[in-house]
Parts: C-alpha cells; structure tokens; sequence
C-alpha cells in the first residue's frame, strides 16, 4: 500500500500512531504566526503583505504556501468597495493650478495632498479631513468635525504644520472643494510660504494618493463597525491613523515598510 501510494513506511507509522510530520509541524507553527500577524493587521492583511510581515520576522516562507495556508484556514483580507466620487466644487471661489504634477517628489514634505470624506454614525454624519505626505504616504495632520466647514481644513493643515514644521516652498495639493478655496486657507499657505494646487476640473483621480487611503480606512475599518455616536468614530479613526496606519500597516508602494518605518530608512524620523 506505501509503495503504490508513493508513502514512505516511517511515514506511514507516524500517521498510524498520530504523530504529525515535520512539515505539518512547520505549518501549524506557520499558522500560528500568521494568525497572530492577521489579527494585528485588523484582519487586513492579504497573503502578499503577510509573506512580507513574516519574512521581517525572520521567517523564511514562499507566498504561495502562505497563501495556501490562508485559503485553508479562511482568512480572507477585507474587501474595497467601489469609489464614488462625493466632491462637490460648484461654487465661484478662486482656484488654483495643479503645481503637483510638475513635481517629482523625491523627499518629505515637498507635496502634502488633502481631501475630505464623510463617517457615518447613528448621531449624525462626521467629517474627515487629511494631509498626506506623498513621499513617505504619512498622513501628517488630520482633524474631524461634525460640520463640513472651511474650519474643518485648516484645522487638519494646522495640525501637520505643528508635526512637521515644513519649509517654504511646500506644496499643498487638493481637489476643488469650496473648503480649500477659502480665504482663510489661501492666507494661511501665503503665510508660511506654501503653494496651493488643485486637481483639474472632473479629474477626482488627480488626487488618487488620499483617495486610495480614505478607502484602505473605510475596507480595513469604517465599513465593519457601527459607531454610536461622533466621539466613539473619532477614538477608533484615531486608534487607527496614529496606532496602526503610519506605525505598522505594510505599504507597498513604499517597499513593504509602513510611512514611519520608511522616514526612518530615509533618515527623516
């Protein structure tokens, strides 16, 4: 029977009395691992980044065997949703030209690109505003508000100015929304010697760099909770921007590292 099933007679005796082999040994113990890292990842991490997280661990492993191992588990990352773009930019403010396609960002904080997206809570909708470091992918301020409000934008800029501190001449990219089109913001990047950029008319995807994070937020996050009410969003947005997305989360535009991990490669953190 061993021979004409291709298995070995220890094997075969091993199996009998309930030994587990070597390598499913290995595998359970593999398990374990990835189990551990899927948990901390929110349940997020498909099987390419969970071969990265492992490997930085110092476990040796193929991505097919990972994602075999995965599939027989049922760890499946969670889903994006389709994009909808939500920017309403009818209104007669002063625009700006879009300066951030002309640039080849090649350091931190030369572009930080801005958009605002909506939270759903049983009290009332809640406001996300942020700005993002195209270099690094940080986001490098952020505010919330519970009224969509010129407020809400310079708030989240005044926030990043304090984090980082930019030189003059830094780019501040966004779409046409009426939010930054305001005085008041237009006075605040002359103030510190900023330059304003917006996308062009009809291409919300000019801005794909924070659109791609608004929907990694609501996939990994957003979509699986039911906040009660605006104070309970803003604990878990935040848990998950500070604690999880610029600390931890594998990004693999930036060689598999997260934004802090990166600035720190780069000497910038």
């Amino acid at each position: 029977m061993c021979r004409i099933l291709s298995v070995s007679r220890s094997g075969f005796y091993r199996w009998l009395k309930g030994r587990a082999g070597r390598r499913s040994q290995a595998n359970a113990q593999l398990m374990q691992q990835i189990l551990r890292i899927f948990e901390d990842s929110h349940r997020t991490y498909g099987s390419p980044r969970m071969t990265i997280a492992l490997r930085r661990q110092g476990i040796c492993c193929n991505k097919k065997r990972v994602a075999r191992l995965m599939r027989l588990s049922g760890w499946v990352s969670k889903i994006r949703r389709r994009f909808r773009c939500t920017t309403h930019s009818a209104h007669r403010r002063c625009l700006a030209d879009n300066l951030a396609q002309e640039v080849m960002v090649k350091a931190p904080d030369q572009i930080w690109r801005s958009d605002i997206t909506y939270l759903w809570t049983r009290e009332g909708w809640l406001y996300l505003a942020v700005f993002l470091d195209a270099f690094s992918r940080r986001v490098v301020g952020w505010a919330m508000s519970h009224r969509l409000t010129d407020r809400l934008v310079i708030d989240a800029f005044s926030q990043a100015l304090t984090n980082r501190c930019p030189g003059a001449g830094l780019i501040a990219h966004s779409d046409r929304g009426s939010q930054y089109c305001s005085q008041s913001f237009k006075d605040l990047l002359r103030q510190f010697g900023f330059r304003q950029s917006m996308s062009a008319a009809g291409h919300c995807y000019d801005n794909a760099l924070v659109e791609s994070f608004f929907g990694t937020l609501k996939t990994e996050l957003v979509y699986h909770e039911t906040y009660q009410n605006r104070d309970e969003a803003r604990r878990s947005v935040f848990k998950y921007i500070e604690m999880f997305y610029n600390r931890v989360r594998i990004h693999s535009a930036i060689g598999g590292f997260s934004p802090e991990q990166f600035e720190r490669l780069q000497g910038v953190a």
